[in-house]
């Protein structure tokens, strides 16, 4: 199944005004635009020329956004032994949930329950897999919404989610701590904006380095932070984009994409 990106050319220009707290005509007296051709540009119809203006005052690389634009970029499909990325519907949108386990012993983790978990639990059961961790990026509902399945399928499985945040039966856990399942390794990084505790989830121990990174990135985008945009922007940059290029990004929406894509094709973060 190929997900679509989660955010398009408006969804990103609005993320960055409401970001950065500017008006309409802050936008367009700064991009030297007319009204008119900023609502188009809100209404998803792409002009190269209002791109351009606009991406230095929204803090967008023009290039990115031009791409984006032109919807000339998807990321490269990945696939990796020992991670898989589950996608289901909630509301009008859909919300991923992964599992990560070492193919060698079995041992895994979850990393959120989606809106439904049973994919979940059917990878696990199908692979006979050890569930030693129910690890959440951070409480929204989409995100944690059939938790309770988890619990019951996985009762021996503790659950954990970053100090910041509360939900009922979880354990609170600390910048840097770590987790282990046998042959994995996994160390949490906050990196808040979208939400206060929101974590992103270092794994180690698979052919390649995998992060998962709950709504503080999407393919070609970011989750929206209006109350604390530059904190979102830094712990993105810093704690995720600093990874090595071959790391394997697992967002909370849209597809699977990487560290190297992200820094050429991600408005918010390319040069």
């Amino acid at each position: 199944m190929t997900i679509p990106l989660e955010d398009y050319y408006e969804d990103i220009l609005g993320k960055a005004q409401r970001g950065l707290g500017l008006t309409d005509k802050q936008v367009c007296n700064r991009a030297e635009i007319e009204g008119d051709a900023w609502k188009r540009a809100l209404k998803g119809e792409f002009e190269e020329s209002v791109a351009r203006a606009v991406a230095p005052v929204l803090g967008l690389g023009a290039d990115a956004l031009v791409t984006c634009g032109k919807r000339e970029w998807v990321p490269a499909p990945v696939t990796l032994a020992g991670l898989r990325q589950c996608n289901t519907p909630f509301d009008d949108m859909t919300v991923n949930a992964y599992v990560a386990w070492n193919p060698r012993t079995r041992d895994a983790a979850i990393f959120d329950s989606g809106a439904d978990a049973r994919p979940l639990i059917d990878t696990v059961r199908s692979g006979k897999l050890n569930v030693r961790h129910i690890l959440l990026t951070h409480s929204h509902p989409d995100h944690v919404a059939d938790l309770q399945r988890l619990r019951e399928a996985f009762p021996k499985a503790p659950i954990a989610i970053h100090g910041n945040e509360t939900v009922t039966g979880a354990d609170p856990f600390d910048e840097g701590d770590v987790f282990e399942a046998d042959g994995l390794r996994i160390t949490a990084h906050l990196t808040p904006g979208h939400s206060p505790g929101g974590t992103t989830f270092v794994i180690d121990g698979l052919e390649r380095p995998v992060a998962v990174v709950g709504d503080a990135l999407f393919a070609g985008s970011m989750g929206g932070a209006p109350s604390a945009w530059k904190s979102a922007l830094t712990a993105t940059r810093e704690k995720i984009l600093g990874l090595p290029g071959e790391t394997v990004l697992c967002p909370g929406h849209g597809p699977l994409t990487t560290v190297a894509e992200e820094l050429e094709h991600n408005p918010f973060f390319a040069e």
